[in-house]
């Protein structure tokens, strides 16, 4: 079915970029047309009615006109603009590195209104939660599983036996946890310990409560998320732009605590 000539749709901003002097391309996730780059004309302007409703991460609705290359925003209102989000660095860095990993594992023009969803909530859930890190650990887990990349986690890997109650190895460039003596081979295998692996699985078969429920804190926190970025690094064989900045912040904020 053809689009119409004028047509509205919801979408959330992912990132923007200048076009000329006043305008900008903004790249817009929607749950009916997928991932895609609309052309906001004259936005930069002083004087522009619809800049502040399509600044990135705000959920808005969008009157869109098909244009020759992209189409161009007619009329533009705010649905949910997550301003916690826009208070708060430490929010703020993981919502943007949400975002990220949106553009980076959605192709153009392919929609999912599961992934839409579970973008939505998790912009909400960063507004929100206490535990940020471990939201985002679940947002990754769904995301790989809905885009297809889902890691193995019960059995292993490399050999296909069930995974013992040991401490094992996460190789991503088999596609998730391997056993001990597969680890031992190389192929870029990092110790998994029991605990990791078990917060793993929750994160996989879990629902968001259940994932909340458990403490991770200090080392098993830490390693579960390198275990998870390492994962995703290996499957967008670039690293996400956006994790800098949360170990940047990371960083200040034990400065000043030691200096407190």
């Amino acid at each position: 079915m053809p689009v119409p000539r004028m047509y509205k749709t919801e979408g959330i901003i992912l990132r923007q970029r200048r076009l000329g002097e006043a305008d900008r391309i903004l790249c817009v996730y929607t749950p009916t047309f997928g991932k895609m780059d609309v052309k906001a004309r004259g936005v930069r302007k002083t004087t522009s009615r619809m800049s502040g409703h399509l600044q990135p991460l705000t959920r808005c609705m969008l009157q869109l006109a098909q244009g020759h290359v992209s189409d161009v925003v007619a009329g533009c209102e705010t649905l949910e603009s997550f301003q916690p989000l826009r208070d708060d660095l430490d929010r703020l860095s993981r919502a943007l590195y949400a975002a990220e990993l949106i553009d980076r594992f959605v192709p153009e023009r392919t929609h999912s209104f599961p992934t839409y969803r579970l973008l939505v909530e998790t912009l909400r859930r960063l507004a929100e939660a206490e535990e940020l890190d471990q939201t985002l650990r679940f947002f990754e887990m769904r995301l790989l599983d809905q885009c297809g990349f889902r890691p193995e986690l019960e059995v292993c890997a490399g050999c296909g036996m069930r995974l013992e109650a040991v401490d094992n190895f996460f190789a991503p460039i088999s596609g998730g946890a391997v056993c001990r003596a597969c680890g031992g081979g190389g192929m870029g295998a990092r110790t998994l310990s029991l605990n990791a692996l078990k917060v793993l699985r929750l994160l996989q078969h879990g629902s968001y409560n259940d994932a909340m429920r458990v403490r991770t804190e200090g080392t098993l926190g830490r390693e579960v998320e390198n275990h998870l970025r390492s994962f995703i690094v290996c499957v967008l064989e670039r690293d996400v732009n956006a994790a800098a900045f949360i170990e940047r912040l990371r960083r200040e904020g034990a400065q000043h605590a030691v200096e407190a």
